[in-house]
């Protein structure tokens, strides 16, 4: 039997970036995937597989709308070849895999390829994909096994025509019109992609705005500006039926009123969110408790109730991204090395990949306001700024929320082009918990779209330049 001081089931970006961190610190580490390729959800269908398609419809959404005004002109039709698009969309996704086997082996961890199970507190069986178990042994365990797309108890997936994310990247048709239940990040991010390739999209989403976790002012310029795109939303609609009839798929929802809405696709993509994996685990065996839904309870060092056994990413609680897997991964390594590591929940970016790109850190304006916080808000409109027009790109704001009294930076909220990137400012500025005049009175290189985050840390004080 093999014996290990850590062992990682799951292999998606909280898990290998905890057993890289585990061999760094000289712990003699293993780590389990019952799929042939590591990387888990993110790599193979989820965060890499999504920015390669959206890239690509992005370049393609140019070079049909915006070439010739910059003065390019393509002789003849320009045209999707969506199976060539599908492959470089899969050969990004092999080559990241593959740098995470690398790394793997460049850290001298084992990998075993099966489902991981187990069998007391110290013990994980390998049921290989060939049929032979093996079973392992370890001094710390860190489960995982990351999340799956969750599901309408009353909608039946044949992932044909009623579909999730994971169909949702490897179509091999453009739909004619694409109905999506869910106006949040997944559910966005691909609907634009396939109205970029020339598809109807239908928005359906049962609370009153979309990206309803963000700062409102995120969900009311999106809205706007994805309107302007050519997407329709139907918010505070309650979906209660989804039924197939051969190639057409019919939604109904009930409207704010109780009014029955009909829409009709050929395709309807089930965007509500993720639920932890933890299936076929059998913690019940090692006595780590596991909740109705999935979810596994840990302390403030990530220990489940069973002390050698610690769980990460989307099976506990909080945003379910990859870099906050990414985070605690590292943080358990670490805890379990002896040292003390932390974790600032507040301080997790979180991003939306349509274009113009949605990002935000700390508290949106309707957190501070419940929590009766005196606060001061900084505001910049991207068409503002001479690197917008330059690109084209002009849609979106920064937002930047400061205490009152002390100037220290909550919240900044960012629509705009590049504003992923952007937003590492923020977190870096709340890090070290900056005031907005410290932002202010940094340079900020001309022209950049990071100027906007400049000019509302000065409008925050009232005393902006350009607006």
């Amino acid at each position: 039997m093999s014996t290990y001081d850590v062992v990682v089931i799951g292999s998606g970006p909280g898990g290998y970036v905890a057993a890289i961190r585990c061999a760094q610190l000289g712990l003699k580490t293993a780590i389990i995937e019952k799929y042939s390729t590591l990387g888990g959800t993110c790599l193979n269908v989820g965060c890499i597989p999504s920015k390669a398609l959206l890239d690509s419809s992005h370049h393609f959404d140019d070079a049909v709308r915006h070439f010739e005004e910059h003065g390019i002109e393509i002789p003849g039709e320009v045209k999707v070849n969506l199976e060539q698009m599908m492959k470089r969309k899969a050969a990004v996704v092999s080559q990241t895999c593959d740098g995470v086997k690398f790394l793997m082996d460049k850290n001298k961890i084992d990998v075993y390829e099966g489902v991981g199970s187990f069998k007391d507190d110290t013990h994980v069986v390998v049921d290989k994909n060939d049929g032979e178990s093996i079973t392992l042994e370890a001094k710390n365990i860190i489960i995982a096994t990351g999340s799956k797309p969750s599901n309408l108890p009353f909608i039946t997936l044949d992932k044909e025509r009623v579909i999730t994310s994971t169909e949702a990247l490897k179509l091999k048709e453009i739909p004619k019109h694409l109905v999506v239940i869910g106006g949040g990040v997944i559910g966005l991010e691909l609907g634009q992609v396939y109205k970029r390739l020339g598809a109807e999209v239908t928005v359906v989403e049962y609370l009153d705005r979309i990206i309803p976790t963000m700062d409102s002012a995120l969900s009311k310029e999106l809205t706007k500006v994805l309107k302007k795109q050519g997407i329709k939303f139907h918010v505070s609609h309650k979906v209660k039926s989804v039924e197939r009839n051969g190639d057409e798929v019919v939604v109904k929802a009930d409207d704010k009123k109780g009014n029955e809405v009909e829409f009709k696709a050929d395709y309807c993509l089930v965007s509500v969110g993720r639920r932890p994996f933890t299936d076929g685990l059998k913690a019940d065996a090692a006595g780590v408790e596991v909740g109705e839904r999935g979810m596994i309870t840990v302390n403030e060092h990530l220990q489940t109730n069973v002390k050698n056994i610690y769980a990460i990413g989307d099976v506990v609680r909080g945003a379910m991204l990859a870099h906050k897997a990414e985070e605690e991964g590292t943080f358990v390594a670490e805890i379990i090395a002896g040292q003390k590591p932390h974790i600032d929940y507040n301080l997790i970016p979180g991003v939306v990949y349509t274009w113009p790109e949605v990002a935000a850190v700390g508290k949106t304006e309707e957190e501070l306001k419940e929590a009766g916080v005196d606060y001061k808000e900084g505001k910049f409109p991207m068409r503002a700024l001479g690197r917008s027009r330059a690109s084209g790109d002009t849609d979106g704001l920064v937002k930047i929320l400061t205490d009152a009294k002390t100037d220290e930076v909550l919240g900044v909220h960012m629509i705009g082009a590049r504003v992923a990137d952007l937003i590492a400012e923020a977190v870096t500025a709340m890090e070290f918990r900056a005031s907005a005049e410290d932002i202010a009175r940094m340079s900020h290189a001309h022209p950049t779209y990071a100027e906007a985050v400049k000019e509302a840390a000065m409008a925050a004080n009232d005393r902006a330049m350009h607006i």
